[in-house]
């Protein structure tokens, strides 16, 4: 009688199981939808995060983001828990110095792991304690008068590379991918000024080690993954599957642990090499702030390294992909920097390999510049954020504590109440003809690189190279698109976007 009770009631159970397990599916849903309902966007992104993985595995998640903003506003619903905001006004109070908004575990895909163990970063650790441990030592290292003491190291890969275009390019008149040149650039300067040392990029011509391919796959992976994080706790951050991985954090990381094993060596066995070591590199300095307070932990050593070599190469690179693209593709820009350029050198203002001092002083380089951090920034995805204990009002809209909220430097870079009409366009002019407020306006709302207590550390190591490059080569090289009438096309690899562009080059007479 029992035995056949239990049965009826499980077939009952077998029966209904279908429904029980569609109404808890709707209900879920329900109340996912429910949260942020009065936030517009696309009904899918409000039920589930793979639209806007999606849109990131397209690559072209930069250019939904914007359309998306145009279609819906200011605040748009990108997941069931994540909004994104394009009002510049939003800037401060989502990226401000209180730190009140701590990051999402979109981070925490971007950390490297070997066996078993995540290497925390200044850029991508989640945890405002170790960031605050990582920076506080090595700060000064990175303000911009001390960083003027690395410009004979970046004269000496300038003076490297130039060889190297001579010999290869514009002797023979060949067709170069300047793209790929400017990234081999500015590893080896990275590389240089970190360990005394260059990479060797520019030397052989090549990806050494298949060190930039190994980065585009792992953008690759962090870019749509993040849009998901659970997906990479299950695979890349698992324990244990890492425990059977191969002990390496990346190309990068291998090259950075033996750079910093040879240097600690030499420093603790004295001889006739130790006087080679500059004591005076990133590396000498790094050592010299973990001598200065026992506490900070031995990691921090190898994280401040790579934290260099893989986040200063390639926003500096995209920044003068961008410059140089721009400048070729529109020729009136090209011939007002050269006028410039022209004018301070006649005067006795510029030498031939320009320093950081130099540059200052010319306005119209500046403006380039600027256009280039604006229309083309290197962080192709929001700057995700978590929303705080008691809620926010963002953009005139409630959002409850716990929302995940980012702004797209792609998207707010081009608010036309800010940056004009012409927001798409490449205009450097727009830097020079605004009023003082219109001015201090458009800088507060750049996230080129970041913003508020989590502003890119390395930005002033972008800027020293930039600022001394672009007039230097300009000076140097008389520069031509192969081919003036193809646009290049942005595919957006996490931060990365990629891109190429081919040019001949032949040296210039005086200017």
């Amino acid at each position: 009688m029992v035995s056949s009770i239990f049965a009826e009631t499980f077939e009952r159970l077998v029966a209904y199981s279908p429904w029980l397990l569609g109404c808890i599916v709707l209900l879920h849903f329900g109340r996912t939808y429910a949260r942020l309902r009065h936030i517009p966007g696309p009904i899918g992104a409000s039920l589930s995060n793979l639209s806007r993985l999606s849109w990131v595995w397209s690559r072209r998640a930069h250019v939904k983001h914007i359309n998306l903003h145009r279609q819906y506003g200011p605040l748009v619903r990108f997941g069931p828990n994540m909004v994104s905001v394009a009002d510049p006004r939003e800037v401060p109070n989502i990226y401000g110095f209180s730190g009140k908004y701590k990051k999402s575990r979109f981070y925490q895909v971007i950390l490297p792991m070997s066996q078993g163990r995540i290497l925390p970063g200044l850029f991508a650790t989640q945890d405002e304690d170790i960031h605050r441990m990582l920076k506080k030592p090595i700060a000064s290292i990175y303000s911009m008068s001390n960083l003027v003491s690395f410009e004979p190291l970046v004269d000496r890969t300038i003076h490297c590379f130039f060889e190297q275009l001579d010999s290869r390019f514009a002797r023979a008149g060949q067709t170069l991918d300047f793209g790929a040149w400017l990234q081999m650039f500015a590893f080896d300067v990275i590389g240089e000024i970190t360990f005394s040392r260059r990479l060797g990029f520019l030397e052989k011509g090549e990806d050494i080690d298949h060190i930039m391919s190994d980065i585009w796959k792992y953008f690759q992976y962090v870019a749509p993954v993040g849009q998901m994080p659970w997906i990479d706790s299950l695979w890349v951050k698992n324990p244990w599957i890492s425990r059977l991985r191969k002990p390496s954090w990346s190309p990068m990381g291998d090259f950075t642990t033996a750079r910093q094993t040879e240097r600690m060596k030499l420093m603790n066995n004295p001889s006739a090499e130790t006087t080679q070591v500059n004591d005076r590199d990133f590396l000498s300095r790094f050592i010299a702030a973990m001598g200065k307070d026992r506490s900070i932990p031995q990691w921090a050593l190898l994280a401040w390294a790579q934290s260099n070599i893989t986040a200063g190469s390639d926003t500096t690179a995209i920044m003068l992909r961008t410059i140089f693209y721009n400048l070729l593709r529109h020729p009136d820009t090209m011939t007002r920097l050269m006028d410039e350029l022209r004018t301070a050198a006649q005067k006795g203002e510029l030498s031939p390999t320009v320093s950081w001092k130099q540059s200052r002083q010319l306005p119209y380089l500046d403006a380039c510049i600027k256009e280039a951090g604006r229309i083309h920034p290197p962080f192709g995805l929001p700057l995700e954020r978590i929303v705080p204990p008691g809620g926010a009002t963002i953009s005139g809209q409630y959002l409850p504590q716990g929302t995940i909220v980012g702004m797209n430097a792609w998207v707010v870079h081009r608010d036309r109440a800010v940056f004009g009409a012409d927001a798409d366009q490449w205009r450097p002019d727009r830097w020079l003809d605004r009023d003082e407020v219109t001015l201090r306006t458009m800088e507060s709302s750049l996230l080129t690189f970041g913003h508020g207590h989590r502003t890119c550390i390395g930005k002033n190591i972008s800027h020293l190279e930039v600022y001394k490059l672009v007039p230097t080569l300009l000076q140097a090289y008389d520069i031509r698109l192969q081919d003036p009438s193809k646009e290049w096309r942005v595919e957006n690899r996490w931060f990365v976007p990629q891109f190429d562009f081919h040019v001949t080059m032949k040296r210039r007479g005086q200017l």
